[in-house]
């Protein structure tokens, strides 16, 4: 994402074969993890309409839309998963329901409707202002948003360093980020939605889901 770094070092990590490595787990294993947890977070979704933003190769939406959502959006900011994407989509018989789109979420959001679920996995900790990302999804969000985040922890913050580390010095711009929860709520508070449940996935990761209060 622009608002976090170059595309291209975004690319360098995200890219063919990240996207081809997603696509032989889930046709193996389907959704594991905390990716199973904001299903199950996510409750009914009969007839609802689901954006995922950096959805990848839209496991996600495709499981979404097999418990019955009507269509999903996806926002990813690398090309390199859509060939990947293209041919779950076709594999499920889901082409004709998805729109997937790229560039940066932050930047393109006024552009996108309402959808009644957002989805954020693993989403929070790629950007750099969390209040634009998760204000923006939140104001994308008609009924709930879903998120997966860092645990703030020391392990986490450690491991962010590591990991921040290696990229500098590898010559990568891409960073990553463990953000307070706090702030995560204040900024969907502010487009109206209200903590529901919030779940631990082990030692490293969180999930959250915020529901309307409009």
């Amino acid at each position: 994402m622009p608002g976090c770094c170059a595309s291209r070092d975004y690319e360098k990590l995200f890219g063919k074969r990240a996207a081809a490595r997603d696509a032989r787990r889930y046709r193996k294993r389907g959704l594991t993890g905390s990716a199973r947890e904001l299903i199950e977070l996510a409750g009914d979704v009969h007839d609802a309409s689901v954006l995922e933003v950096g959805g990848g190769i839209g496991s996600i939406e495709l499981e979404l839309l097999g418990a019955g959502a009507s269509r999903a959006t996806n926002v990813e900011l690398s090309g390199e998963y859509e060939r990947e994407a293209s041919e779950l989509l076709t594999e499920r018989g889901y082409a004709e329901r998805v729109d997937r789109r790229i560039g940066d979420f932050v930047d393109d959001a006024d552009a996108i409707e309402l959808h009644d679920v957002v989805v954020m996995h693993r989403v929070v900790c790629c950007y750099p202002d969390v209040d634009a990302l998760v204000g923006a999804a939140a104001k994308r969000a008609r009924k709930r948003m879903l998120l997966t985040y860092p645990r703030e922890r020391a392990l986490t913050r450690t491991g962010a360093r590591v990991v921040n580390t290696v990229l500098r010095l590898s010559g990568n711009g891409f960073r990553v980020y463990v953000h307070p929860f706090e702030r995560i709520a204040r900024s969907a508070a502010r487009q109206g939605l209200a903590l529901e449940r919030r779940e631990r996935n082990g030692a490293i990761w969180e999930s959250a889901a915020f529901t309307s209060a409009r």
